[in-house]
């Protein structure tokens, strides 16, 4: 890992970033406020889905909020490859980064899976037809996720690797 990081720091994307001593905390300030969108919607749904907040029902909170995760993790993805892009050798032999990363993938496809049962099935949550204490774990085990990967992401600065 060391090597990739090595190489990617003396590319010539890598050297524009870091040249510009304004560009990265631009963009790890854009990386905050998208963790912050996705994690604030997936909130909104687990309320929701928690029957915390019974305003709109669990389809209409879900295609509501759902969007803003969608393009929060899209300001995500691009701000993060270029906050790797322009500070490899401090990511990605990290060890924090590595499990932040396994967090992601996992976070992402439990979003996926609770976004795409919502719009298979909408009558069958909507009536609470759904088996309540597998969704509750699912609710409150995605929004945890996304907790644990904004720690993760803030804890990779205490972690350095020399």
């Amino acid at each position: 890992m060391l090597t990739l990081a090595q190489w990617l720091s003396e590319t010539p994307v890598s050297l524009a970033i870091q040249r510009f001593d304004w560009l990265v905390p631009l963009l790890q300030t854009i990386h905050i406020l998208a963790i912050a969108m996705v994690l604030s919607s997936v909130f909104m749904i687990d309320v929701r889905i928690l029957r915390a907040a019974n305003s709109q029902s669990i389809t209409d909170a879900a295609h509501r909020f759902g969007p803003w995760i969608w393009t929060g993790l899209a300001c995500l993805a691009a701000s993060g490859i270029a906050l790797i892009v322009g500070e490899p050798r401090r990511s990605l032999p990290n060890p924090v980064f590595q499990i932040k990363m396994l967090l992601l993938v996992l976070a992402i496809a439990m979003t996926c899976a609770l976004q795409v049962s919502l719009r298979r099935n909408a009558a069958l949550w909507d009536d609470g037809g759904a088996s309540k204490p597998m969704i509750n774990v699912l609710a409150v085990g995605t929004f945890l996720l996304w907790c644990a990967i904004a720690f993760a992401g803030r804890f990779i600065a205490y972690m350095q690797i020399s």
